[in-house]
């Protein structure tokens, strides 16, 4: 757990991505309108790409159950060939999210690591998520 502080957050996110052994980095919180919501301020100053139908997704799916995700500032992108993923900070939203983003973590994860194999999911790659 880190305060609400930007440069907390960047200094975190950039060392967690220069980890061989982390490829993925999920955040909770901080992705609102308040003021000392930074999370996306932070990750914008280290991804090197955007990966926006993550985040577009999230919020697509949020609006199914508040009008409130409409407000969430949440992104995605790449640092060093890891995925960095804002979740929103109440529980509820964070399974909510991952609803949506896990059926393509794997493939996303398999890209990073440079897998050249066609990005047209076979049925075997398919996964279904429920959230609980």
């Amino acid at each position: 757990m880190l305060p609400d502080e930007r440069p907390d957050i960047t200094r975190a996110l950039e060392e967690l991505a220069s980890r061989p052994d982390i490829h993925l980095i999920l955040t909770t919180g901080g992705t609102g309108l308040s003021p000392r919501d930074v999370t996306p301020d932070a990750t914008l100053a280290v991804v090197e790409y955007q990966v926006p139908g993550i985040a577009e997704a999230m919020r697509l799916e949020g609006l199914g159950h508040t009008p409130m995700a409409m407000l969430s500032r949440a992104v995605a992108g790449v640092r060093s060939g890891t995925l960095i993923i804002n979740l929103p900070g109440s529980p509820k939203g964070v399974r909510e999210s991952l609803t949506v983003v896990v059926p393509a973590l794997v493939h996303a994860l398999d890209k990073l690591a440079g897998d050249p194999d066609d990005c047209a999911p076979t049925p075997a790659a398919q996964h279904k998520v429920t959230a609980r």
